[in-house]
């Protein structure tokens, strides 16, 4: 198990313009030309990564599941990027969709985010929102845990793939925000096979790799 600190800085050294950048930098998404780009520090069952700051375009829903709040959170951020802005833009989809999901019990009530991300060419002055229900929103510098399952993003295969990653990080010994996880979709819903999603929780302090 390796513990990380001062060697964070030196290994994850990207170009300022890499924050947002070129999908064919990630071998498992083809569907938009930009994506959220990243340094990765260390992997094994999971992976450790550092995100520079980046702004998303983001809307809340109160919901019993992911299923239930995707289709009008979907639909309010597609109309942003559809013309729905001060500018009337059309901006171009980029990869991952992001949710940000509360930890919770099973099926109760509660506050789920989700975001697109904005392209590089959008991320200093994004055109302002018309919908009351959108905002722009600036995720800080982080680092994250990380855990790539397959198949369809849903409720159940979301909490189970959360549950494995902090399962692996409790028995690591790495401190991360227990509040809440990400939910990451790469894919559009028409394509049905080697899909790609993800689970992130925010770390804290001292990164820990896995044990290889």
């Amino acid at each position: 198990r390796l513990y990380l600190s001062a060697l964070v800085g030196f290994l994850l050294v990207l170009p300022a313009d890499a924050l947002v950048g070129n999908c064919s930098q990630l071998n498992f998404n083809t569907e938009t030309e930009q994506c959220l780009l990243f340094g990765l520090v260390c992997k094994g069952n999971y992976e450790v990564r550092h995100y520079d700051s980046a702004k998303w375009v983001t809307t809340n829903d109160t919901s019993f599941s992911i299923e239930t709040m995707m289709t009008q959170s979907f639909k309010r951020l597609y109309g942003y990027i559809t013309g729905e802005n001060d500018q009337g833009k059309e901006i171009a989809m980029t990869t991952p969709v992001v949710i940000k999901s509360p930890e919770k019990y099973f099926w109760h009530r509660a506050v789920y985010t989700m975001s697109f991300l904005l392209p590089a060419e959008h991320q200093k002055n994004p055109p302002k929102p018309t919908n009351k229900d959108v905002y722009i929103q600036e995720t800080p510098e982080m680092n994250v845990y990380v855990m790539t399952y397959g198949g369809w993003m849903m409720s159940i295969t979301d909490t189970y793939n959360s549950c494995k990653l902090a399962s692996s990080l409790d028995s690591a010994k790495a401190k991360y925000n227990r509040d809440s996880h990400y939910s990451v979709g790469y894919n559009s819903p028409m394509i049905l096979r080697e899909r790609h999603n993800e689970v992130w929780y925010v770390a804290e302090g001292e990164l820990v790799c896995p044990s290889q």
